[in-house]
């Protein structure tokens, strides 16, 4: 007696490939709206000027994010002084060290505290201080060409976060009792 048996199977094989060079990357920047007023309250001029965000304030925004750096938030705008053929902006420039500028001081008190409102959540997030900071200009006045984000309200030993030079036509004459209001707004953007 003969028997016959048969085994069938089946077998299935897959493979996913992926690919292991996955990258992001972000895009940060930021842009200072200034309003100059006269003493009656009217709009003279005003600029939207693109910011440099320094190699400084990159660095001390991967250290306070990334790293577990001790933080404040304490933010101030200062003004950058004319005239604009001499002024430079460069990557390397820190509140103690920056060739191609000089500050602009000719208003009363301090560099101007910032307070941010909170961030968007889209793409990119987008941070602004809503009440802008309001410099008076006193004595002679002189020419503004520009605007900064520092960590300090005095001084050189604090951090320089970007620096941006006014957009045409450039600098500006302002004069005893005129009324600069200045915003920052700074975009995260992934790419």
């Amino acid at each position: 007696m003969m028997k016959d048996s048969a085994t069938t199977g089946d077998a299935i094989g897959a493979s996913v490939t992926i690919n292991n060079s996955v990258s992001a990357s972000m895009m940060a920047g930021g842009v200072y709206h200034v309003q100059c007023f006269d003493k009656d309250g009217n709009l003279k001029w005003e600029d939207k000027a693109p910011n440099l965000v320094v190699n400084q304030g990159l660095k001390d925004m991967n250290d306070k994010y990334f790293s577990g750096a001790a933080y404040t938030a304490a933010w101030y705008l200062g003004l950058v002084t004319g005239p604009g053929s001499g002024t430079t902006f460069a990557a390397g420039d820190t509140l103690a060290s920056h060739a191609g500028w000089t500050e602009f001081t000719n208003y009363s008190g301090n560099r101007g505290a910032v307070t941010f409102g909170a961030a968007t959540t889209a793409d990119p997030s987008v941070i602004t201080n809503p009440s802008p900071v309001q410099f008076t200009i006193t004595g002679a006045g002189g020419t503004v060409a520009g605007a900064f984000l520092a960590s300090v309200a005095t001084g050189t030993s604090g951090i320089l976060f970007s620096e941006s030079d006014f957009q045409s036509p450039g600098d500006r004459v302002v004069v005893s009792g005129d009324v600069l209001n200045v915003t920052y707004q700074f975009s995260l953007d992934a790419v």
